[in-house]
């Protein structure tokens, strides 16, 4: 009798033992997909200087620090004179989220994609345009081309819907997904254009200083998973 008691009691310690490894198992396994879902996750600016950042202005008088600055948490440019700061680092295979609004006047920037070194004005890349009343188009700078752009003597390509940019002051998003040669450009959340057959697959990002003045926030890269 005895020994049937202390048997159940060694069987139970076992099971019971069993359970917490596999639960300390779970738990590790967890921890570690949080880890790697946080290192396929970018932060292009981080909310307090621009220090991963290149810039490059058409008149070279001109102290970048005047134009790129960081203002309450954002980033704020003058939009004169013209030029781009860039990321530091080349990009293949992501999706790209940014947010920007005209603080008091719409007019004109970009943002560059699979751009390309040496840094000039323009620089090889594509825009993704964010001039008012035509956020989604493409430009084709410098010799970049795409299977879009049928007509060679243009470098824009247009998008695919009416315009559904919001008022002066109003925060927009756009998200660029570049996977291989192909790149898609959301506006407010509505597919605006598509390019297939880029010839540049990586590269360089950059916000443009082309107008007046633009803001931007929330630039956050996620690297896509083969």
């Amino acid at each position: 009798m005895k020994s049937g008691i202390f048997r159940t009691i060694i069987l139970f310690l076992f099971f019971l033992t069993s359970a917490n490894v596999s639960v300390a198992q779970t738990g590790s396994s967890r921890v570690k997909t949080s880890k790697d879902s946080r290192k396929d996750v970018i932060q292009l600016f981080n909310g307090k200087d621009l220090g991963d950042w290149v810039f490059m202005l058409k008149d070279p008088s001109v102290d970048p620090s005047k134009v790129f600055t960081v203002q309450n948490g954002l980033i704020h440019i003058t939009g004169a004179p013209f030029g781009y700061m860039r990321t530091k680092k080349s990009y293949s295979e992501y999706k790209l989220h940014a947010e920007w609004r005209w603080p008091a006047e719409a007019t004109n920037s970009g943002i560059f994609i699979h751009a390309q070194l040496p840094d000039t004005i323009w620089l090889r890349c594509f825009e993704c345009q964010l001039a008012a009343g035509n956020a989604g188009d493409f430009i084709c700078a410098n010799g970049s081309d795409m299977n879009e752009r049928i007509d060679k003597t243009k470098k824009s390509v247009k998008k695919m819907n009416p315009s559904n940019e919001k008022a002066v002051g109003e925060w927009n998003t756009m998200e660029v997904i570049c996977k291989a040669n192909t790149i898609e450009v959301f506006v407010n959340g509505v597919l605006q254009n598509k390019a297939t057959g880029a010839s540049a697959s990586e590269g360089f990002i950059c916000l443009q200083s082309e107008g007046k003045d633009i803001e931007f926030r929330n630039l956050i890269l996620t690297k896509l998973k083969n």
